[in-house]
């Protein structure tokens, strides 16, 4: 099977088949609830949809997102963005993607979802050799991201974790189940304002599973922290009230310059559709 088959395939199965740490988290939030309530009906109707959209292969959110590749720096003279770019064109023509590309200036479509700019390709040297990781993103979590400049005034936020504290709970507030909730956070403290951004959608990446998983012990408490005050504001899926507002939260930190503090979340739906592939070693 050829890289530009292989890429196509990734997609199709990103698009139809939720993460396994992610199922698990809404079948352990599902039962968290109260029976017959209505953040109970939600996630049950959510796990039924994972479920069908993974037995048909079909996209299991009508919003196929933003595609965003990782991939592995020894691949880049094999996946280059042409090759990127002729999958993503395939995989809309076999519907594993709706036509979802549209130029911000004229309105046209791009029916094949390829322009410039479009797909988003990260070449890193973080991954394990020799593969490709896809994230699809849908436009109502995207909707959702936030980014806060310390001191914030209106928050009371200062230039501390209290501060960090303060703006994620308020971007969570703010969601108010809009994209998607239950949601997952992904979190940046500190850096510039555009690669804050970056690398709070890389957290995004990291499983779910046991809560507060960061290797710097202060970030897991504000991890465990925060998911906590989250699920206890009683916003629940899409909203409607529950004791499940966010399935998990990760969080990193990068240097800051003296003049700025930034913290930006990246908000995940609870369709954080994203997948590995190794393509050799």
């Amino acid at each position: 099977m050829g890289t530009v088959e292989k890429i196509a395939g990734l997609i199709a199965e990103t698009s139809s088949s939720l993460p396994k740490d992610v199922e698990k988290a809404l079948a352990a939030a599902l039962r968290r609830e109260e029976r017959g309530g209505s953040a109970a009906v939600v996630l049950r109707t959510i796990l039924d949809n994972v479920a069908t959209a993974r037995r048909g292969g079909s996209p299991l959110c009508q919003d196929t997102g933003t595609l965003a590749f990782y991939v592995d720096e020894s691949l880049r003279r094999k996946v280059t963005p042409a090759v990127i770019k002729k999958a993503v064109a395939l995989a809309t023509k076999r519907g594993a993607l709706r036509k979802n590309c549209i130029d911000s200036v004229s309105g046209k479509s791009y029916d094949d979802n390829c322009a410039d700019g479009a797909p988003v390709i990260h070449y890193v040297d973080w991954m394990e050799k020799g593969c490709v990781e896809l994230v699809l993103k849908g436009g109502g979590s995207e909707n959702m991201s936030r980014q806060y400049s310390l001191p914030d005034s209106a928050l009371g936020a200062g230039r501390d974790l209290a501060g960090v504290r303060k703006c994620i709970l308020d971007a969570v507030v703010k969601a108010q189940g809009y994209g998607c909730a239950p949601g997952i956070l992904g979190v940046c403290i500190g850096g510039d304002r555009a690669t804050a951004y970056e690398v709070a959608k890389e957290q995004l990446l990291r499983p779910l599973g046991k809560e507060g998983d960061s290797a710097d012990p202060t970030l897991r408490r504000l991890e465990r922290q925060v998911l906590k005050d989250a699920n206890s504001l009683g916003i629940g899926p899409m909203g409607l009230g529950g004791k499940t507002t966010l399935l998990g939260v990760r969080i990193a930190s990068r240097p800051r310059v003296p003049a700025s503090f930034f913290v930006t979340v990246a908000y995940m739906c609870w369709a954080c559709r994203r997948k590995v592939e190794k393509l050799k070693g």
